[in-house]
């Protein structure tokens, strides 16, 4: 039978997304927040694009102009990159339709590809590096060339994004198959060789300046001609392939048995003696839904090794790190943390027949969490620190405080999150995130803020020659995130807010 998807199919699948859409937009629960929030980041996409042409010395091209408009194709190259890399973590992207939804309601590998393609710019790593790219190129470009730049621009977004789930799906129907795990694992040792090769070589400059998007941001900056309409139908073509093509691999993907995941399902795991408290159980139990989860797996492999392989490119110093933990711990809260009772789904309801304390329960789920992020950040700072050489005291202290800093922030807002915005969803997919798209960008971008703004404050102190100070600047905020860790416990304590999550989580 073949797989590439005929006419009839992609009418029928650009349907079925709409429906679906339509379906998912029904089921939001604060209307009137969603619209907000929709408009806002409307509003930031057009701040992004619309205000740094006022800026002073833009399209100038000399100073700030002429230095944004030289990195734009090592720009558009990484953004290729994240969303590549993003959407293979993910596993081909993310379910427009849970998996335990569509055993019900089935759709189409073609439906499936379109969805994730439209929920692609639903993550707050792609939106950043999306307005950054805008934002670069209304800095860089004359006014006069700026709405074609634009145009071009955008359409890269766009093929970029699609390239990254033919990749995806690609990869994703090769995990699938015979030994197909340990190939992609790896193909992945193998490329990150050559990345490390290359870096410290010195031909990694080289090497992204030879990509093709050098000659095409050229062609996309200099307002319109021949050359920028033969780009712009050069990006459009692709767009189209890219979008076609991305079935293929989908369908050959949804036609082979997902693995990795029926394996953690099918499993055996010896029984291990009792442990000595309940407390002990509890994170025993806890511990191995998370650990044996395919996504936190894959997701914690991305997080930890990839902005370790970016700052150990980049040479950071030891007070550049310090944007590090922030940013891993944020990304690891997103597997599961911000609605970190959805772990247990229906067996939340045997859970609270346990005779086991309220506190306890929380106590457990907490501190799981807690060495969750822990252990990915720490292996980012031991990547990123393999070149930075050794720290004085004032550097490592403030690493350190940043470490543990941010970390109990991100714990305290995920359970606190956890209990007041429960949502049912199925963990055991790849695909699955543990609230819907929109709120997981809400999420994504309050996490982001906190932690950066935390990082930057002792990432100035690493630099004063006296380590106490970044102690003393770390005690007030520890105080604050353990007072609303509390209060997160408090709200888990409390009979009918344990009901109301409990029954949600297990619906």
């Amino acid at each position: 039978m073949p797989t590439a998807a005929s006419s009839t199919e992609v009418r029928r699948a650009v349907r079925d997304v709409a429906y679906l859409v339509a379906f998912r937009a029904g089921t939001v629960r604060r209307p009137r927040a969603f619209a907000v929030t929709a408009a806002i980041f409307v509003g930031l996409t057009a701040a992004a694009t619309g205000g740094p042409p006022f800026v002073e010395g833009a399209g100038s091209y000399r100073g700030y102009a002429l230095d944004t408009i030289s990195v734009l194709p090592s720009a558009m190259a990484g953004f290729l990159l994240i969303a590549i890399a993003s959407a293979v973590a993910s596993g081909g992207g993310r379910e427009l339709l849970d998996r335990e939804h569509a055993v019900v309601h089935p759709v189409s590998p073609t439906t499936d590809h379109l969805g994730a393609l439209l929920l692609a710019p639903l993550n707050i790593a792609w939106l950043v590096q999306a307005w950054l790219l805008l934002g670069a190129t209304s800095y860089g470009v004359q006014r006069a060339f700026l709405p074609f730049a634009l145009v071009g621009i955008f359409l890269w977004i766009v093929l970029a994004t699609a390239t990254g789930q033919v990749v995806a799906w690609t990869v994703e129907a090769v995990r699938r198959r015979n030994h197909g795990i340990a190939a992609v694992r790896v193909m992945a040792g193998v490329l990150f060789g050559i990345a490390v090769l290359l870096q410290l070589s010195g031909r990694l400059g080289t090497l992204l300046d030879s990509f093709p998007t050098t000659r095409l941001a050229a062609g996309l900056v200099n307002g319109f001609g021949g050359r920028w309409v033969l780009c712009v139908c050069i990006e459009v073509g692709l767009v189209v392939l890219a979008v076609a093509l991305g079935a293929v691999p989908g369908h050959l993907a949804a036609r082979r048995t997902p693995r990795d995941e029926l394996r953690v399902e099918s499993g055996s795991y010896p029984a291990r003696g009792l442990p000595r408290s309940p407390l002990a159980a509890l994170v025993r139990t806890d511990r191995g839904s998370v650990w044996r989860a395919v996504p936190m797996r894959r997701g914690l492999a991305v997080l930890a090794v990839g902005p370790g392989i970016v700052a150990l490119a980049g040479n950071l110093d030891w007070a550049q790190m310090t944007i590090l933990p922030g940013l891993v711990a944020s990304g690891g809260a997103l597997l599961f943390g911000v609605n970190a009772w959805c772990l247990d789904a229906r067996g939340g309801l045997w859970r609270e027949s346990l005779p086991v304390g309220a506190g306890t329960v929380f106590a457990a789920r907490t501190w799981v969490l807690t060495e969750f992020l822990l252990v990915a950040s720490f292996a980012t700072m031991v990547l990123a620190g393999l070149r930075a050489g050794l720290p004085d005291a004032a550097e490592f202290t403030a690493l350190l405080c940043t470490w543990v800093v941010v970390v109990l922030q991100v714990v305290s807002s995920a359970m606190r999150w956890s209990s007041r915005r429960p949502f049912a969803v199925d963990l055991r997919s790849a695909r699955a995130t543990p609230a819907p798209p929109l709120v997981m960008v809400g999420y994504s971008t309050k996490l982001a803020v906190t932690t950066t703004l935390t990082s930057l404050v002792f990432s100035g102190l690493a630099k004063v020659p006296h380590p106490e100070v970044s102690l003393l600047v770390a005690s007030p905020f520890l105080v604050w995130s353990m007072v609303r860790l509390l209060h997160a416990r408090d709200a888990w304590t409390d009979p009918v807010r344990r009901a109301t999550v409990v029954t949600t989580v297990a619906g």
